[in-house]
């Protein structure tokens, strides 16, 4: 069973994202928060909250470092940002504070649901709608790894396999999203999603990181 909070200070919102879950995921627990003081109390009560869903401009002191500190100190609760902003500034400033996800507000149930299991599954949740599908001209990334951060690469999406293939070859941003034909603004979203995932620092450090497990192969 899953346990998730869903925070926003809009009732009817709440209400419905309550049901659309409720429908979508078997035997969830949904709790409701009104606030950011109502989240942190829920956290602290509930022995294990899988995922908290946290409305971007909901009541309460909510700074990155705030948020930094909720995630340090409940690192087996999975956080995303619920909000109508689709900015793609907003969506990489949560990606880069250590979030889990960005779902819009816009965006249908069932992408809502969907949104949903990808981050309970462990994977990072980035809206489609920042980026075009890749072409099938694109081979898959082989992660048949020895290493004990295997696991990191298998909760990667194709899309982010697919930028780190090119990262480990040297390209930059621009040039990633030249390939890929998306966004350089996207292509900054998944770099920041792949070295959170792998737990490195920067790029230099997933490069070699992942030439290391493909000369192990």
């Amino acid at each position: 069973m899953y346990k998730i909070v869903i925070a926003d200070d809009h009732g009817l919102y709440r209400r419905g994202l309550r049901l659309a879950l409720s429908a979508g995921i078997e035997d969830a627990e949904i709790l409701e928060a009104t606030c950011f003081d109502a989240v942190i109390t829920l956290l602290a009560e509930q022995e294990c909250v899988n995922l908290a869903m946290l409305d971007l401009n909901m009541p309460g002191l909510f700074t990155q470092e705030v948020l930094g500190d909720v995630l340090a100190a409940y690192p087996n609760t999975r956080f995303a940002i619920v909000s109508g902003n689709d900015s793609r500034t907003e969506i990489l400033t949560a990606l880069n504070v250590g979030l889990h996800g960005y779902i819009v507000k816009s965006q249908s149930d069932d992408e809502v649901v969907l949104a949903v299991k990808e981050i309970l599954s462990g994977r990072i949740y980035v809206p489609a709608l920042l980026s075009r599908q890749l072409g099938s001209h694109q081979q898959p990334l082989d992660i048949r790894y020895g290493s004990s951060n295997a696991g990191a690469l298998d909760r990667l999406t194709s899309r982010q396999k697919d930028v780190l293939r090119l990262m480990a070859e040297g390209y930059s941003n621009k040039e990633i999203a030249r390939d890929l034909e998306i966004a350089e603004a996207t292509t900054k979203i998944h770099v920041a999603a792949i070295m959170r995932e792998l737990g490195v620092r920067n790029r230099t450090e997933a490069a070699v990181l992942i030439k290391s497990w493909l000369g192990s192969v």
